[in-house]
């Protein structure tokens, strides 16, 4: 396992209450918690997809790739952001993010007939 670099930054004190609180549910440090959050805010600003959009779509490729024993739970926050990033290359997760996204589309389209 290779070295992770750590630098300090300044956060302001509520973003910080309110990643503890996310934390604990979680059982995720708060560092943890706002790499997770960070990690979630890029592939949401990458694909323009909504938070919960996203979400979904993580989730649900976790979970597929969990039932095809695919891929473990992951070890880290840094093991999790690099399977995404490798899922983002190798073109999979945007597939499952368009899946989603259509998915929902139809439903709302359903919804609204």
């Amino acid at each position: 396992m290779s070295a992770t670099a750590f630098s300090s930054v300044k956060l302001p004190a509520h973003l910080v209450e309110q990643a503890r609180q996310a934390a604990q549910p979680m059982r995720r440090s708060v560092a943890s918690q706002i790499e997770y959050w960070a990690t979630l805010g890029q592939i949401v600003e990458h694909t323009g997809l909504s938070v919960s959009e996203a979400r979904s779509a993580i989730e649900q490729y976790e979970a597929a790739a969990l039932r095809h024993h695919t891929l473990a739970a992951p070890a880290s926050v840094d093991a999790l952001t690099a399977r995404l990033l490798a899922a983002q290359t190798r073109g999979t997760l945007a597939q499952r993010v368009r899946e989603v996204v259509q998915e929902n589309q139809a439903k709302a389209g359903a919804t609204a007939a």
